[in-house]
C-alpha cells in the first residue's frame, strides 16, 4: 500500500513518464577523485567545473529543458553511501535527462535522504521538471565537496540507456558526482555526460 508519504515525496509515481519502465537506470560504478591524465583538457574542464552544470548548458543553447526519467524513495545503496548519507536509510531517488535545443546532454541521478527534505529543502522533494541544479546553486549556504569521477561503457545502465534514446558512439561516456551540503543537510548529484554532449566536442582523449 502507498503511504501519504511516498505520494507527498513521489507525485511522479502516479503519472506515466516515457521511461517509467526503465527507470531507475542507477549508476554502480568506480568513482575517483582524480581524472585520467590522458582525458581531453576540455572535457575535464567540464567534469571539474565546480559552478552550476545547468547555467552553463544554458549558455551553449537558446531551449534549455528537464525531462524526469523517474522518482521514488529507495534504501540508499551501500556503494551509493558517502560522507553524511548512509547506507540503507531512506533516500528520494530522482532520475533526469537535461537537454539543449531538444538534444540530450546529461543523464542525472540525485539521492535526497528524507532527513535532508525538511524545512525549506521539503521543496526539493516536488520540483517536476526544475532543474534541482538550479535550485541548489541560487542558495548562497550551498557547500559543495569534492569532485569525483568515473566512466561508464556501453555495457553499463547508462550505456544501456544511450541504446534506448537511440544514441550512437564509439567513446566511453564520463561521468561525475558531489556531495552538496545545505543546511547541513547532504544531498547527492551524478552526472554523466551523454554521447553528443557539449563536453566531448574537443574529444576524449588528449593528443
Amino acid at each position: 500500500m502507498i503511504s501519504a508519504l511516498h505520494f507527498y515525496y513521489c507525485p511522479l509515481l502516479f503519472f506515466m513518464t516515457r521511461f517509467q519502465h526503465l527507470f531507475p537506470i542507477t549508476l554502480a560504478a568506480q568513482w575517483h577523485p582524480k581524472a585520467d591524465q590522458l582525458l581531453a583538457p576540455s572535457l575535464s574542464n567540464w567534469l571539474f567545473d565546480p559552478t552550476s552544470l545547468t547555467s552553463r548548458l544554458k549558455s551553449h543553447c537558446t531551449k534549455f529543458r528537464v525531462e524526469v526519467i523517474g522518482q521514488q524513495i529507495e534504501n540508499c545503496h551501500a556503494e551509493e553511501a558517502k560522507g553524511s548519507i548512509r547506507a540503507n536509510e531512506e533516500v528520494l531517488i530522482r532520475e533526469v535527462i537535461l537537454y539543449c535545443d531538444e538534444l540530450p546532454q546529461v543523464f542525472a541521478r540525485s539521492l535526497l535522504p528524507l532527513k535532508s527534505l525538511t524545512g525549506e529543502q521539503q521543496q526539493l522533494a516536488n520540483l517536476g521538471t526544475q532543474p534541482l541544479g538550479q535550485v541548489l546553486f541560487n542558495d548562497p549556504k550551498l557547500e559543495r565537496q569534492s569532485i569525483e569521477v568515473a566512466c561508464f561503457n556501453q555495457q553499463s545502465t547508462v550505456g544501456q540507456f544511450c541504446h534506448q534514446l537511440n544514441l550512437t558512439y564509439t567513446h566511453n561516456l564520463w561521468g561525475r558526482r558531489s556531495l552538496f551540503i545545505l543546511n547541513n543537510k547532504p544531498i547527492m548529484v551524478s552526472e554523466v555526460f551523454l554521447p553528443q554532449a557539449f563536453a566531448y566536442q574537443h574529444g576524449v582523449n588528449s593528443l
